[in-house]
């Protein structure tokens, strides 16, 4: 089990990570907040694992108007008016953005999975063994939106 310390290391990490993201890639300023994560409330869900010695994932959760807008923003195109393959690709490369870079302050030799969309109000992402390391809350002028660091037990550990 890891220290409160260690579980703060990676709270910052995933912090600064996804504001450096944003703003680069996006131009969008983020900033982590207290904001409730609900299941009830329609979302898409994108997911990138991490395999190696440290195994794990990332989760990037919006709500779907939000994915639209950021769509818009990493492609440089108009607002797309409803969900397709270009708004899960562009949240699905978000999240690989973010995974690549926390790929730093992880255990060397670790790798990426291709990110995975999951979309709706009626779903749960589980991954066998988990264990949450964090799940934060950010806030930008397009709304509230949850990046979550997954770690999985390493069978080989013991």
């Amino acid at each position: 089990m890891q220290s409160v310390s260690q579980l703060e290391k990676h709270r910052a990490d995933v912090c600064q990570v996804v504001e450096d993201v944003f703003q680069t890639m996006l131009g969008l300023d983020v900033r982590p907040a207290a904001v409730e994560w609900s299941a009830d409330r329609e979302l898409i869900t994108a997911v990138v694992h991490f395999a190696g010695d440290w195994k794990g994932a990332v989760l990037v959760e919006c709500a779907p108007d939000q994915a639209l807008a950021l769509t818009s923003l990493l492609m440089g195109i108009p607002k797309p008016q409803s969900m397709n393959n270009d708004v899960r690709d562009s949240l699905g490369e978000i999240t690989n953005m973010i995974a690549g870079n926390l790929k730093s302050v992880l255990l060397p030799g670790v790798a990426l999975s291709m990110p995975s969309v999951v979309e709706g109000t009626d779903y749960t992402v589980r991954l066998c063994g988990d264990s949450v390391i964090s799940r934060s809350g950010f806030l930008s002028e397009l709304g509230a939106f949850w990046v979550t660091l997954i770690e999985m037990p390493n069978e080989e550990a013991g």
